[in-house]
Order: C-alpha cells, then sequence, then structure tokens
C-alpha cells in the first residue's frame, strides 16, 4: 500500500532507460513519489533503489508488457487496490521500426500500435476521470516531432505518433476548466536507446543540428508540462522545422524523411 503523504504521485511508463528514465529523475527530486511501469523487473528494481536512496521519495515499480491489450486496465486496478492516486500520469513509453511496411511483420506492427496508440488510450481513459474528480491532474503525452509529418520507411510510427499529437491536443481543449491538463511533448532526435531497437544507430541527422541530450530533452518535457502547456516541441529548430512545415506542400516533408532513411542503409 502506498503511504498517505502529501507528496503528489508520478506514473511514468517506459521508465527503465532515455527519457522516461531522466523524467523519473525530475520528478523525484521535485519530491514526487514513483510508480515506474516497464518490462524489465531487474532494471526497474535498481532504478527504484537508487531513486529511493537519492530523493527520499516513495518508489513502486510495475513490470508490466504494455504490448499486452489487459496490461492498462491491470496496472490501474493495481493502482487502485493500493491506494495510490495519480497526479501526474506520464505516457512516454513507446517504440519505433525502420524498413518498408509491407516487409514488417504484421505482429509487430500491431504490437507497435498497441504500445505508442492503444496503450497511451487506455491509460488515459483510466486515470483521467479521478483527475477530473479531484479537480487536479496533469498528463504528458510523448509524441515526437515525427508526429508532423509522414514518415516513409518508418510509416507506422510516425503515423503513431500524429495520432499522439492531435489525440493530446484535441483532449487538452476538453478539460479546460477542469484543473487537469494535457501536454504533447514532441521530442526530436535524442540519444536514447530507441535507434537500436528501431533498427538504426544513432548517427547525427543533419550534422547533429537537430539533437540534444536526453537529460535536457527530459527537462524540457518536464518544465512544458508544469506550465501547463498543450504542446511542448523540444529545441529550438525542431520548433522552427514543425513550423515550417506547414508551409510546404503536403507530399514535400514525406520525400524529404524517405531520403534522409535510405541514407541509413539497410
Amino acid at each position: 500500500m502506498w503511504d498517505m503523504r502529501t507528496n503528489p504521485v508520478a506514473l511514468i511508463t517506459g521508465a527503465s532507460g532515455g527519457i522516461g528514465l531522466e523524467l523519473a529523475k525530475i520528478f523525484a527530486c521535485e519530491s514526487h513519489d514513483l510508480a515506474l511501469v516497464a518490462r524489465s523487473h531487474d532494471k526497474l528494481k535498481l532504478i527504484a533503489e537508487e531513486l529511493r536512496k537519492t530523493y527520499g521519495v516513495q518508489v513502486k515499480y510495475y513490470s508490466k508488457d504494455l504490448s499486452i491489450t489487459s496490461t492498462p486496465e491491470e496496472l490501474y486496478d493495481v493502482l487502485q487496490s493500493e491506494g495510490g492516486n495519480i497526479n501526474v500520469l506520464v505516457n512516454n513509453a513507446g517504440f519505433g521500426w525502420r524498413g518498408e511496411f509491407a516487409k514488417m511483420g504484421l505482429a509487430e506492427a500491431l504490437e507497435m500500435l498497441q504500445v505508442n496508440i492503444i496503450a497511451l488510450t487506455s491509460l488515459t481513459r483510466l486515470f483521467l476521470p479521478g483527475m477530473i474528480e479531484r479537480k487536479r491532474g496533469r498528463i504528458l503525452n510523448v509524441a515526437s516531432t515525427a508526429a508532423f509529418q509522414p514518415g516513409p520507411m518508418m510509416t507506422t510510427y510516425y503515423a503513431s505518433k500524429a495520432y499522439v499529437l492531435n489525440f493530446s491536443l484535441g483532449l487538452s481543449e476538453e478539460l479546460q476548466g477542469t484543473g487537469v491538463t494535457v501536454t504533447a511533448f514532441c521530442p526530436g532526435p535524442t540519444a536514447t536507446g530507441f535507434g537500436q531497437r528501431a533498427g538504426f544507430a544513432n548517427e547525427r541527422i543533419m550534422g547533429g543540428l537537430l539533437h540534444k541530450d536526453v537529460l535536457s530533452v527530459a527537462g524540457d518535457g518536464y518544465k512544458g508540462l508544469m506550465k501547463g502547456k498543450p504542446l511542448v516541441v523540444s529545441g529550438r529548430l525542431n520548433w522552427l522545422g514543425t513550423q515550417l512545415i506547414r508551409f510546404l506542400p503536403r507530399t514535400l516533408p514525406g520525400k524529404f524523411v524517405k531520403k534522409v532513411q535510405q541514407k541509413r542503409g539497410p
């Protein structure tokens, strides 16, 4: 059971590495108790122990696979039974895959949609009513700068992030005046384990001009969330890119993305 303390509780998915882990550290530093979710039990255990020791906050961890359709409700039920009111929900878990869609395994395509879209939507729907009832809550949905254009050779991933962006912006407007905010967070290229799973090295696109370190990216997301911003794009050049895309012919950004992906090789 959660100790009944005054600290707000932040639930973070994909918390075993990358942006999710850095966000967990920031929330702990800012006196939030944590509920961490990822597939790796051993990693989560070590992270939880370190955060408790360093920041003196409560940290619980849940080894859960969000590619399984029943996981969001199972997680919600467990947290409800433990008495943990979630004040902040960070939907960070997600992954990509590079290659031609026709060659992508159907199971992998559906798994990506389950993690990137369905689990995020489910968790938001499950925890949102309690936030509205308490008239207090914050939701951070991690999208990507990929959400602003089509992405040949990573078509499913780019499309999934476009859903996260528009779902979050629409929900943010719905919740005006409720005390609950929703932030669509759009990092650009970041040094995490994303590229390895997606099937490419984390090479530096455009000479590294768009890249940011993971700590500063997480910091951008946290600050935007706490300010209640509907949309946060990490990095000035990344933000500029998302604005310029609006003035280009609809099909042109996809052609550019395709060339970038093809240069990465097989």
